[in-house]
């Protein structure tokens, strides 16, 4: 999707529907597996004990796709 709307520019909204699409169909499919969510719950609460416990902010991991 990002490589699309890259290449197209404010075309993006007609010619990228169907990376749209899949990209929704991909990210409701993680949204709604209980699973993944406890994981994302876990690492959450674990960053947020260690900022407690030192004060210091993690630097946010930069997410890298993988297309």
């Amino acid at each position: 999707f990002t490589k699309c709307c890259q290449e197209t520019g404010l075309l993006m909204v007609v010619k990228c529907r169907q990376e749209n699409t899949a990209l929704k169909d991909c990210l409701v499919g993680y949204y709604s597996d209980p699973a993944f969510y406890e994981e994302c719950k876990t690492e959450y609460l674990k960053q947020r004990e260690e900022y407690r416990a030192t004060g210091i902010k993690k630097k946010k991991q930069k997410l890298t796709s993988n297309m």
